[in-house]
């Protein structure tokens, strides 16, 4: 793979999972148009066990990313 596209892609994949992480935390998680529109749905969402387990993808979400900055490029044309 493009060395660019992959640095591109890791990064992507760490914000996005810093986005997991932080976002069930904000204010932002518990003001939004779906609670507004769907008042019985702010019991499911605004409970902690759902908030650890989106952050918990997060987390693991930034491990992958920082395993996939810190593995070199290996593909089957290498390996002979």
């Amino acid at each position: 793979m493009n060395r660019i596209a992959r640095i591109l892609l890791l990064l992507f994949w760490l914000a996005f999972g810093l986005a997991l992480i932080l976002v069930p935390w904000s204010d932002y998680w518990e003001a939004n148009y779906f609670l507004f529109q769907y008042p019985e749905l702010a019991l499911f969402l605004k409970n902690g066990f759902l908030r650890g387990a989106v952050s918990g993808l997060g987390f693991m979400n930034v491990l992958l990313a920082l395993e996939g900055f810190r593995r070199e490029n290996t593909s089957v044309d290498n390996r002979t």
